[in-house]
């Protein structure tokens, strides 16, 4: 092969059985909020050969190879200032678009799906190009700058929150919610959300009042530190706290109390935030759709030097629905965090009724309808 051609990593579990069924390239990469939507999105094509397309030492190089083949291209986003680098991405953007085209052709590909981010635009061209139908799935409330510019490139853009379609003009869209992990939707399907289950790897005692930190995938020192900081208040209050600070914080296990569990990450999130009376979280598109198929009230912190501040854009919504309370980092004491928290403790309809309004917010089926959105527009294209 090339030297710019596509790095691939097959797994003898991935090959399909069925030969003659539709092929399609899953376009994700980065973080979760990219890549979980496309998987579960992907589960749902059990029927399809499935290849994916990624980024060198990204999430997907850890989850993608031992369901799917995975093929790797270099590609970076583009800066805000000009200079001599921005000709370097610009190289590496034009042989992304023809190493994905060519990948397209010789593998006899029928179409791209892709989750937004800047490894969508190679795909999105690349497809184009050959006159492939394109579905995109734009998770947050303020599309990215990616979804914005090439939208009108897509056979469809499926939308995580109805919010989205006002940024893209003229682009077919179509509300679909955002996939989450599977283990979510027998909560998003129950009447109501039982916040006494047990969690046996936890020693929370039943009936406590349960506080979750939620900073995404990539944690969040700043939150992190406000609620150390706020803490000591709510254990007298009899409140315990789960608090998953990510692996980025050097500060980590400078909390001790027996009130209080620090990990990293936890791996049962769904039962963790039906087990929650309130969490504390950032906002992104996946946080956000997991508390809303778990009914769990929230106080949100957006982060605030995401890409043109979408996560305020995302905790609006859920602001404006009665779902949580959205507070700014920068104006944001862990004085009145800790005071936010008692006072929410102790108003349990109000808890009730944010609970309610976050469900109201979930699509169950997400992941069903985004699946079948790729099938109409593959076998329309066929026929």
């Amino acid at each position: 092969m090339e030297r710019e051609s596509v790095a691939t990593v097959l797994s003898a579990s991935s090959v399909s059985a069925n030969l003659n069924s539709p092929k399609l390239l899953v376009a994700a990469s980065g973080t979760g909020g990219h890549v979980f939507p496309a998987v579960a999105t992907a589960e749902q094509l059990s029927h399809y050969q499935i290849e994916w397309l990624g980024v060198p030492d990204r999430l997907e190089t850890q989850l993608v190879p031992s369901h799917y083949p995975l093929h790797t291209i270099s590609v970076t986003g583009f800066q805000s200032r000009l200079g001599l680098n921005t000709l370097k991405v610009l190289g590496q953007f034009l042989r992304s678009i023809f190493t994905v085209r060519r990948l397209l052709q010789r593998g006899g590909f029928q179409g791209v799906f892709t989750t937004g981010g800047y490894i969508a635009a190679p795909a999105v061209i690349a497809a184009r190009s050959l006159g492939l139908p394109i579905i995109l799935h734009e998770s947050n409330a303020l599309p990215g700058k990616v979804t914005r510019w090439l939208s009108p490139w897509c056979s469809v853009v499926a939308i995580g929150f109805a919010e989205a379609a006002q940024y893209l003009g003229k682009a077919k869209t179509t509300w679909v919610g955002t996939p989450v992990r599977s283990q979510f939707r027998a909560l998003a399907e129950a009447d109501s959300i039982d916040r006494s289950e047990h969690l046996p790897d936890l020693p929370i005692p039943d009936g406590a009042p349960l506080i979750v930190v939620v900073g995404g995938s990539q944690g969040a020192v700043a939150v992190n530190q406000l609620v150390r900081q706020a803490a000591p208040a709510w254990f007298e209050s009899g409140v315990w706290v789960v608090h998953l600070t990510g692996e980025n914080d050097p500060a980590a296990k400078t909390l001790i109390h027996p009130q209080y569990v620090a990990l990293p990450f936890y791996h049962n999130m769904a039962g963790l935030l039906q087990r929650a009376t309130l969490a504390v979280s950032r906002a992104g598109a996946g946080t956000l759709t997991e508390l809303a198929m778990s009914g769990t009230p929230a106080i949100l912190i957006p982060y605030p030097f995401a890409a043109e501040d979408h996560q305020t854009f995302n905790a609006k919504v859920f602001e404006a629905a009665g779902a949580a309370l959205l507070e700014q980092q920068a104006h944001l004491t862990a004085a009145q965090l800790q005071q936010q928290v008692l006072n929410l403790l102790q108003s349990p309809d109000r808890l009730q009724q944010m609970s309610q309004a976050a469900k109201q917010l979930a699509i169950v089926d997400s992941a069903e309808k985004l699946a079948h959105l790729v099938q109409q527009w593959i076998e329309h294209q066929s026929h």
